[in-house]
């Protein structure tokens, strides 16, 4: 599904110019087809935001090749900005009023950086519930990315997300436990998912809350299941949006705070992501990094170009599948009113008569 370049967003060109479905308005005009109109509440960090735009709008891109998606992108006022990034947004996003004014078919909201052991004493936490409560009565599926499931589990469900032992961070084997849904129809019943979490919410939590899990690893947990109508929410706690360096830039990230004092311990290799050679590579740079530290010397560059073309990408197809299905089934029952969750006729309690 073409996205359609409706504001002059920068993201728009650099996915155009990297090979994605990216049409003019008047293009789009001229094609008989009900274009759908799709939010991006995205609370990512400064150094994430635009990346985060490309993940989320590409994967929707990909996911199919016919409709056409309007992307609406804002954000919430009380998350930190620094001067580019609230330069950014006061200029490509639109406003949680205008959101609401327009309506939406379908929302997606991001993860975001948190600094309080409870979600609730976060700055941002009365605003994004605010979005949350809102989409629940006005938008037909709103699809929850990691912090976000884990803000709708403790508002709606009362579903405290806990803290992991370790981080758990890398890329998971995952499989298919309920083949029956419609959003895993036609995808590998066994598939990888990247991670990267310091919290969770465990299978035996989203069924107390009365949720059906779909998608889970024995290693990481629970990636994918939905609302108890089973499908107005979604909720995913892995990141089918990654791209395949977006782990190697974390990893680059705390290699550079362990070695500007700031972690005590060099950085382990996300899991089952690097290849033996990768790490190899890896071990020789932390040498170096060590050896530059200890000389007082300027830290060797991370050959991040020589390794990103030894990464594989073994997620991004199955989760354009999940998001296809998932926009295709908001197509099957949407109203074409934009302020109406669903069309005449359909029950919100069953959306998708599954029941």
């Amino acid at each position: 599904m073409p996205l359609v370049a409706h504001s002059s967003l920068p993201t728009f060109d650099r996915l155009r110019a990297e090979g994605d479905a990216v049409l003019d308005p008047q293009r789009a005009r001229h094609q008989d087809i009900r274009e759908m109109h799709i939010g991006l509440l995205n609370m990512m960090p400064d150094a994430a935001l635009e990346a985060t735009e490309r993940q989320f709008m590409r994967i929707v891109s990909q996911s199919n090749q016919i409709a056409q998606f309007y992307m609406h992108l804002f954000t919430l006022p009380q998350l930190p900005r620094g001067e580019k990034s609230a330069a950014h947004i006061q200029h490509y996003y639109e406003s949680f009023d205008a959101i609401k004014a327009e309506g939406l078919d379908a929302l997606i909201i991001t993860g975001a950086n948190v600094t309080q052991p409870n979600l609730a004493d976060e700055p941002f936490w009365e605003p994004l519930i605010e979005v949350i409560d809102w989409s629940y009565h006005n938008v037909t599926s709103t699809l929850c990315s990691c912090l976000a499931t884990h803000a709708v589990l403790q508002f709606r469900h009362q579903q405290k997300r806990r803290r992991l032992p370790e981080k758990r961070w890398g890329v998971f084997s995952h499989e298919v436990v309920d083949r029956t849904h419609p959003l895993v129809n036609d995808v590998n019943t066994r598939f990888d998912v990247p991670h990267s979490r310091y919290n969770e919410v465990s299978r035996e939590q989203f069924e107390a809350a009365g949720l059906r899990v779909l998608v889970e690893s024995p290693e990481a947990g629970v990636h994918l299941a939905v609302s108890e109508d089973l499908f107005r929410i979604v909720y995913f706690q892995g990141h089918p949006e990654y791209d395949i360096h977006s782990l190697l830039k974390e990893y680059k990230r705390e290699v550079l705070l362990f070695a500007a004092g700031k972690r005590d311990d060099y950085p382990p290799f996300p899991a089952h992501y690097f290849r033996p050679q990768v790490q190899a590579i890896l071990h020789e740079h932390e040498a170096r990094v060590r050896a530059a530290l200890a000389a007082g010397s300027e830290l060797p560059v991370l050959p991040e170009a020589l390794i990103g073309r030894l990464l594989h990408n073994t997620w991004h197809d199955t989760g354009a599948a999940m998001i296809n299905n998932w926009i295709g089934r908001v197509y099957q029952v949407t109203n074409s009113d934009r302020k109406k969750c669903f069309m005449d006729g359909i029950d919100p309690n069953d959306p998708l008569g599954l029941k």
